[in-house]
């Protein structure tokens, strides 16, 4: 391996007219991974994390906290496709609740935080650019969003994918939009340093800046959290949940041994002979949900003295240039991500939340679900819950990955799981209108041929 390879990608950044800031972050990465890094972080290395403060247990004052929320700057992740359910377009724009999409929501809950407050509230939205153009359209239907002086988005970077061989960037001629790949949400402070959001935020009028998914629909303005944070002093704070056995596979918190800072552990920065430890959430009970919280004058400070170079964790990703090719060759993703930022920030917290506020929606699973009576949309614009727990769907993966199929075996909208503990369906099934799910049910295709007629009660243990 030589040095020729990162030449020929910061020439392919460049001819692509990607900033010089992006640029020297991807050229540490690249040294990152000449020098034989993977990002690993051994379990050795690492202590668990103990003794996190809960939400519901810190006293807040109420006018302090709607204070706080009131120079609260809102940021959510609109990058994504939603490729993973079959989109091409961007995931916010998808139909969630009678008719209002992950945008539509985002931008109702952010009304009714400036009826509490009182204030014009910011939103910015993180965007790729293959949503920029379509986000930017649907946007335009809310015109009362837009804050003068603040910007409604920027564009995230994109970085050139490299072989797996020799590191130099892939070409693919058949199409050349494979050749890039987003750099993770880690990108984010590149993004930020380059627009000089922090300062543009602070020169506004704002103090706090917290971002989110803009998937997860439980990441609504909360005044509460908002008045922790201010009263907390700290610089960045996390909003980490218990972890459950469906939690194995996210990113957790834990205590580096060498140092004593909080340290982000990825799966794909862990060792196979770690995964064990790993998944254990008895011993590593907090993941991260992110959702984190800054305070615009540290986060500006921070910026600064790197020049937008953070030097985050590499997290190296493999994968095919062209994924629905498993023959195509193999490339290297450098990316990272926007919590491990948690171990640069002096005085960094985390703070427990409850499960409400940690609502992705990742598979047609979750869809389903949150289209469901198991859900409505409550003060705030919230989505709240109906019941505790909520059913656990699972829909068999070729029949519904894709939202065009779940639509189809839904004509009428999900059934109702009220009464419902699961919903486990196994092949092609079709269901009617008005259908009842009661306790734990799974259906296979062949025994009811391929559909649930309209108003049927299914029952289970």
């Amino acid at each position: 391996m030589t040095t020729a390879g990162l030449a020929a990608a910061l020439s392919k950044m460049a001819d692509a007219g990607t900033s010089e800031t992006a640029q020297r972050v991807f050229a540490s990465y690249y040294d990152q991974l000449l020098g034989g890094s993977s990002g690993t972080i051994a379990e050795s290395d690492i202590e668990p994390l103990t003794d996190v403060p809960r939400l519901f247990e810190v006293d807040v004052d109420d006018d302090a906290a709607e204070q706080a929320l009131s120079e609260t700057a809102f940021l959510r992740l609109n990058g994504g496709l939603g490729t993973s359910m079959g989109m091409t377009g961007p995931k916010s724009l998808l139909p969630v609740r009678g008719g209002e999409t992950f945008l539509d929501i985002v931008v109702g809950q952010l009304r009714a935080a400036r009826e509490v407050t009182g204030s014009r509230l910011p939103l910015v939205l993180m965007q790729s650019f293959r949503t920029k153009a379509p986000t930017r359209e649907a946007l335009a239907a809310h015109p009362d969003i837009t804050v003068d002086g603040v910007p409604q988005d920027f564009v995230q970077n994109q970085v050139p994918r490299l072989t797996e061989d020799d590191l130099a960037p892939v070409e693919w001629p058949a199409d050349p939009e494979l050749e890039w790949a987003p750099p993770g949400h880690g990108d984010l402070y590149t993004a930020l340093y380059d627009l000089d959001l922090p300062r543009t935020l602070l020169d506004a009028g704002y103090r706090y800046l917290t971002v989110s998914n803009i998937d997860n629909l439980g990441a609504a303005p909360d005044a509460r959290l908002a008045g922790w944070f201010a009263a907390s002093g700290a610089p960045f704070a996390m909003e980490v949940c218990r972890r459950t056995a469906a939690d194995r596979k996210g990113g957790h918190l834990a205590v580096r041994r060498s140092d004593e800072r909080l340290v982000l552990r990825e799966t794909a920065q862990t060792a196979d002979d770690d995964r064990g430890a790993f998944s254990d959430i008895a011993r590593h009970r907090y993941f991260n949900t992110n959702s984190l919280w800054f305070d615009l004058q540290a986060l500006d400070r921070v910026l600064r003295e790197r020049g937008g170079v953070l030097d985050l964790p590499l997290i190296r990703n493999v994968k095919t240039v062209d994924p629905s090719d498993p023959s195509s060759p193999r490339v290297i993703q450098m990316e990272s991500a926007m919590g491990a930022a948690i171990e640069l920030f002096d005085g960094a917290e985390p703070i427990e939340v409850g499960r409400e506020r940690f609502l992705p929606v990742k598979t047609t699973d979750d869809l389903l679900l949150v289209r469901s009576d198991a859900y409505e949309l409550g003060d705030g614009h919230r989505l709240v819950a109906r019941m505790d727990p909520v059913p656990l769907i699972s829909l068999d993966r070729d029949a519904y990955r894709t939202v065009d199929q779940l639509d189809a075996a839904f004509p009428d909208g999900p059934p109702s799981l009220l009464r419902a503990e699961s919903l486990t369906v196994n092949g092609a099934v079709t269901f009617g209108s008005g259908v009842d799910v009661v306790g734990r049910v799974e259906i296979d295709a062949e025994s009811v041929d391929g559909s649930v007629p309209d108003g049927e009660v299914l029952t289970g243990e």
